[in-house]
């Protein structure tokens, strides 16, 4: 079997230096041999070796910004330069397009800057909107319907149950233009959230809850799938951590708002916990408003970016082989579903995140009240409860930079889950060996321990998601493994949102053991899933360090200059190394 190899050109003169740098492409090298169409039933079609060719006379090949005079044929790292230098695809017979290094971070850039902020600002509403009826609950909710304890919980748990059932909705992000769904997602909640202001008993109030349940559940699930069409892989991890990261600084400013809101209207005429409905949720109805005109359908129609910028945009992803292929591939491998649904590793995880999820529906929502009951007032009790979560805000971008830098989520995730784990422990010890310390050290050592508690299942939740969506190589794959994650680790919050009964105050002990529990069990998952991965890593190196993965795709646009082709189709062949998990 031939194998894959790169040939420098043999180019003299400055001409030929000026046409490698303007149009740049592999092609296969005929060697007499391959002569026989390629069948496209063929699972393992002839391989051909590859020369670099980098005389071609075409039309508007010219690199934007290249300089010709920067590449030299006398360099001996030529082919490399080249290939860090200048990017593209063919567009078609005959035209190519191709970008510098400097244009496709010029586009990262903005997208970083005006579409990631903007996404999390949407994901502070929505989950400002969620949790803070926690912050409700201390400033009159419970006294004035005359809800129980009981009730209390269900308008929790009631929440928890659409957004499971409706997690079906982020399959919309495919049959809906992104600016459409997402404004009505994000105008939906919004009035969810605002009429709860109006609600006069717990029957109204229960339905409200679960119709915010079904519109967030339309939109938070579906963002790192929608941010895949921005970015490559390797640059997603970051951006997720961004995007998630929004959930600690929404109960920040939740706390801080409701401070401010329960000190100006508790004289007013209307309830402190109407006036807080009302005035954190109708900011996502006009916020929508500008979601219809800001969020971009796709790269190509980015209204932030300048023509030059949406071609580079597009072609960067569509140069991707991987990520190019499975954007544009219409048909759905079954195969690759089967195979996520067949595969432990799928469950492993879903596991991890229904036991993270314990801790995480259940601290944003009782923390005020566990507070409250440490002896301070409920005005207080807001103030004191947005510090931890400033706190988890920094230590989870933190952590999602040194997890992406370093190429690695296991240690970080088993890390946070041991310190969250430990946390929740010496709050449940604390409770429970309370009348041997001092009013001021149980209180003190309590509050102390929500910070590490709250920092660590946050970063988490994080690196869960993050590591799952790591580990697949098809689209068809990732969808499997984040529908199986979702729908087993939105499960958590059913049981969260009920460990924290006003008969177990104001101590807590049996709520805080049991997150220590599973947070701990969060810890006990990540390690199982690095030695599966490690052996699963170890067992493909041993087969051979480097496999020619060869995919039968459609069209003209995805040939990328490595095809061959029986007149129906073309093959895709490049040489790349085994896909290695991410430990």
């Amino acid at each position: 079997m031939d194998s894959f190899h790169l040939q420098n050109p043999v180019v003299a003169g400055t001409e030929s230096s000026s046409s490698a740098a303007s149009d740049l492409r592999y092609t296969p090298v005929s060697d007499g041999s391959d002569e026989e169409a390629i069948q496209p039933s063929s699972k393992r079609p002839p391989i051909r070796s590859l020369k670099l060719q980098t005389n071609f006379e075409t039309p508007g090949s010219a690199v934007e910004g290249a300089d010709p005079d920067r590449i030299s044929d006398d360099d001996p790292d030529n082919g490399d330069h080249l290939a860090e230098g200048i990017h593209g695809k063919p567009d078609g017979p005959g035209r190519s397009t191709q970008y510098t290094i400097a244009e496709e971070a010029q586009v990262v850039r903005k997208f970083d800057r005006k579409l990631v902020p903007f996404l999390a600002l949407l994901y502070l509403l929505s989950f400002l909107d969620r949790s803070n009826i926690g912050n409700a609950r201390i400033a009159g909710l419970t006294h004035d319907l005359k809800l129980s304890s009981s009730q209390y919980e269900w308008l929790l748990t009631a929440f928890y149950i659409t957004y499971i059932l409706f997690e079906w909705m982020t399959l919309m992000y495919r049959l809906v233009p992104a600016h459409i769904y997402i404004s009505l997602c994000v105008c939906g909640w919004g009035l969810a959230a605002s009429f709860q202001s109006l609600a006069t008993s717990f029957g109204v109030l229960v339905v409200l809850r679960a119709l915010l349940g079904i519109a967030e559940a339309a939109f938070g699930p579906g963002v790192p799938f929608y941010l895949s069409l921005f970015y490559r892989r390797e640059e997603l991890a970051f951006r997720n951590g961004l995007f998630i990261s929004a959930a600690p600084l929404a109960s920040s400013f939740a706390s801080s708002v409701a401070w401010l809101i329960v000190q100006l209207s508790s004289n007013g005429p209307i309830a402190p916990w109407r006036t807080l409905f009302l005035v954190e949720g109708f900011p996502s109805v006009i916020v929508a408003v500008f979601a219809w005109i800001l969020i971009p359908d796709s790269p190509g129609t980015a209204r932030f970016l300048t023509s030059r910028q949406r071609i580079v945009a597009q072609q960067r992803l569509d140069g991707s082989r991987t990520d190019y292929h499975e954007s544009r591939q219409r048909r759905l491998d079954w195969n690759e579903v089967k195979k996520a649904l067949s595969d432990p590793k799928t469950y492993i995880t879903a596991f991890m995140f229904f036991s993270c999820n314990v801790a995480f529906s259940s601290m944003p929502v009782f923390l005020p009240t566990i507070i409250k009951d440490m002896g301070y007032s409920p005005i207080l009790s807001q103030a004191l409860s947005a510090p931890p979560y400033l706190v988890a805000f920094a230590i989870v971008l933190v952590t999602a930079y040194l997890s992406d830098r370093n190429h690695s989520r296991s240690p970080y995730l088993i890390f946070h889950a041991a310190i969250s784990s430990i946390a929740y422990l010496a709050i449940a010890a604390t409770g429970s060996f309370h009348p041997r310390l001092s009013q001021t050290a149980h209180i003190l050592i309590r509050y102390l321990c929500v910070f590490p508690a709250v920092s660590g299942f946050f970063s988490a939740i994080t690196l869960i998601i993050t590591w799952t969506m790591d580990n697949r190589v098809a689209k068809e794959g990732k969808g499997a493994s984040v529908a199986i994650l979702n729908i087993i680790g939105q499960c958590g919050p059913l049981l969260g949102t009920r460990l924290y009964p006003e008969s177990d105050g104001p101590w807590y002990v049996r709520g805080m053991a049991i997150c220590s529990f599973f947070m701990s069990l969060v810890l006990g998952f990540a390690v199982l899933l690095r030695i599966l991965l490690s052996r699963e890593n170890r067992g493909r190196a041993r087969n051979g360090e480097r496999h020619i993965e060869m995919d039968w795709v459609d069209g003209w646009e995805e040939s990328q200059g490595l095809m061959g082709s029986d007149g129906r189709g073309r093959l895709e062949m490049t040489p790349r190394e085994w896909f290695t998990f991410i430990l």
